[in-house]
């Protein structure tokens, strides 16, 4: 049996390389995403945001914050998902706050 090979890319994407395949970690990634919005447009964007799939909306702030939880499974799902949240409209800033890989 061949050793599996642990290389820069297989850390940093926290899969490990062998011979004969590549496989991923078991369980998920669980993250936790500040967004900064426009208060006044904070209830759709809720809507928005608690529509897309992993996001459920934890903490509210009237002066335009909102906590998310996300679950994703693998980083590159969650790194996108994170680009989205960013790129709705009205949305200020989104920040990862907290990130656990789950198994």
């Amino acid at each position: 049996m061949a050793h599996a090979t642990l290389n820069r890319r297989a850390l940093i994407t926290g899969r490990v390389l062998g011979t004969e395949r590549v496989v991923t970690p078991p369980g998920c990634e669980i993250a936790s995403i500040i967004v900064q919005a426009r208060p006044e447009r904070l209830a759709a964007l809720e809507a928005e945001i608690a529509a897309l799939p992993g996001c459920e909306i934890h903490g509210r702030d009237a002066r335009g914050k909102l906590v998310v939880v996300t679950e994703a499974p693998d980083a590159g799902s969650l790194g996108t998902l994170l680009n989205t949240i960013q790129s709705l409209r009205d949305v200020y800033s989104a920040a990862l706050v907290f990130h656990a890989i789950e198994t």
